[in-house]
């Protein structure tokens, strides 16, 4: 999550870098240094929200696929079948923590 928010708050701080050169001003001018603190925080809120998107996303797909999991199951009981099901991972619950950090 601390990743996140500091590569988009080093963006904003980036675009102002980008707007001062577009502008050919100068990029430490002392009547303007408050605006650096400003893009680095819009900066920072953006992935911050973007982090919170992200979880729910992880909590919706991983909600989506227990119930396809447990749907599977459902039919193989019904149909009488043992053993594995078909394309299912059911013995690998995967957690959305470990999805992020790739462990």
């Amino acid at each position: 999550m601390v990743h996140k928010i500091l590569f988009w708050g080093g963006f904003g701080l980036a675009v102002r870098f980008w707007q001062l050169g577009i502008e050919m001003r100068p990029f430490f001018n002392r009547e303007s240094l408050w605006a650096y603190p400003v893009f680095a925080a819009a900066g920072g809120s953006f992935g911050y929200w973007l982090t919170g998107v992200e979880q729910n996303q992880l909590n919706i797909l991983t909600g989506r696929r227990n119930a396809l999991l447990e749907k599977r199951r459902r039919r193989a009981e019904r149909e009488g079948r043992e053993g594995p099901i078909e394309g299912g991972h059911e013995d690998k619950q995967v957690q959305p923590a470990a999805m992020l950090t790739g462990s």
